[in-house]
């Protein structure tokens, strides 16, 4: 066999593998994003039934080995009725309002008040809310205004503090929706809803269900790819679970959040699986980020592999998008190593350029980055699918393939040369 007719089975060899990779990439997160796990939240036990289905992703592609590591949250769940009304005009779930994580449940017609921000004066507000007409309201204003005077609107949100039945915060369409404070509920309801929808509003009908749920057992899923030497390894992460249930019919399918990086670490996972790597790899699947980081929490306290054996780490989250940027968040032990990242990514031209910002508590690095882990964090935001992030139109339909790949090379350049 000549020379040129081996250089173009290489080059087919590699173009079949990256057509594969795209492929099972594309399967995953149109699988995960799927109805049938009711956008992996809690209430109907989407996370869990998405665990199972990643470990048998896992074994299919073949790693060494794969556990699950069990843990327990407490949640509030909304998977009962879901129903609104302003002025006698019916909103929809999920479009027009949806409800803060830390709500209760709530039931009844109610007056409305409308908050003065162009003069604001809290007293006023106290002494409007006692009167007659306003005993039992919904107190809406915008959501921003009320996070810079937090001090006097949590007052609203506790029994015996004012006669207000609840609070309304507005937010700009697409309308989003939470979990990350849901481990509690606080004594007064509290909707979002958009600006349009409640504008000049004199009464709200609202008819939600909420259920919460206590030491809810889920999991991490671990898998391993057994490498050459064993006292060093590299580790790979991304969060499975979402935002699960609004009512009865409405989901959060969670293409791009985190479907898209869930699947990213399972295609990464069969590329080493098929060539041996020089360390032992590990592939994280984490229940629990958005109820505030609490897989990866539980993972750091209750490592499988020591922490200080971790060569570096990447925690990929939301790369379903097209910005020719890549955003990143390094830990301070990460900072070493990525002054590689940005020359590999100007010789190979992965991304336009990497867009350090600086670290928070976002995503599933930060517990590994607080415990002194080298670790980067690689998310694709502010393209076309970033605008639906927490929305309901966040599916198939609207999540991104172009910075897959990029995202993939970029990592494995890196690990090949660090």
């Amino acid at each position: 066999m000549n020379k040129t007719v081996i250089i173009i089975l290489m080059t087919l060899t590699c173009l079949y593998v990256d057509a594969q990779d795209i492929k099972l990439f594309k399967q995953v997160v149109k699988e995960l994003s799927s109805a049938k796990y009711q956008g992996r939240g809690y209430a109907k036990d989407g996370a869990n039934k998405a665990g199972k289905f990643l470990k048998k992703e896992f074994e299919k592609v073949g790693v060494s080995e794969v556990a699950i590591q069990p843990f327990k949250l407490d949640i509030n769940t909304f998977c009962g009725q879901m129903k609104m009304w302003t002025d006698g005009k019916k909103l929809q779930a999920g479009v027009d309002f949806s409800m803060r994580e830390y709500s209760p449940g709530v039931h009844g017609t109610f007056p409305v008040y409308h908050v003065d921000t162009l003069n604001f004066d809290a007293e006023r507000m106290f002494a409007d809310l006692a009167k007659p007409e306003y005993i039992n309201s919904l107190v809406a204003c915008e959501f921003w205004f009320t996070y810079r005077h937090r001090d006097v609107f949590s007052r609203l949100q506790k029994a015996g503090e004012c006669t207000n039945a609840g609070l309304i915060y507005t937010w700009e369409a697409p309308i989003k929706f939470f979990k990350a404070y849901g481990q509690r509920v606080v004594d007064k309801p509290i909707l979002w809803v958009t600006p349009e929808a409640i504008e000049g509003v004199k009464s709200v009908r609202v008819e939600v269900d909420n259920k919460f749920l206590k030491d809810y057992e889920c999991f991490n899923v671990i898998a391993k790819v057994e490498g050459l030497q064993h006292d060093s390894c590299y580790v790979f992460t991304a969060h499975y679970d979402h935002l699960g249930n609004l009512g009865k019919k409405i989901f959060y399918a969670g293409a791009n959040d985190n479907a898209s990086g869930t699947a990213a670490i399972v295609t990464l996972a069969e590329h080493y699986a098929k060539n041996r790597p020089p360390y032992d790899m590990y592939f994280i699947a984490f229940s629990g980020e958005d109820a505030n980081l609490q897989g990866s929490n539980w993972y750091v306290e209750h490592p499988i592999v020591p922490l200080h054996q971790i060569k570096y780490l990447f925690n990929i989250d939301m790369i379903g998008d097209n910005n020719p940027a890549l955003y990143c968040e390094v830990s301070d032990e990460g900072m070493r190593g990525f002054s590689l990242f940005e020359k590999i990514n100007l010789c190979k031209h992965h991304f336009k350029d990497l867009q350090r910002g600086e670290l928070a508590a976002n995503s599933d690095h930060y517990p590994f980055a607080t415990h002194h882990v080298p670790c980067i964090f690689l998310e694709n935001k502010e393209g076309d699918a970033f605008q639906y992030y927490h929305t309901i139109f966040d599916t198939y339909k609207t999540v991104r393939f172009e910075s897959y790949e990029s995202v993939f090379r970029l990592v494995s350049d890196f690990v090949e040369q660090y």
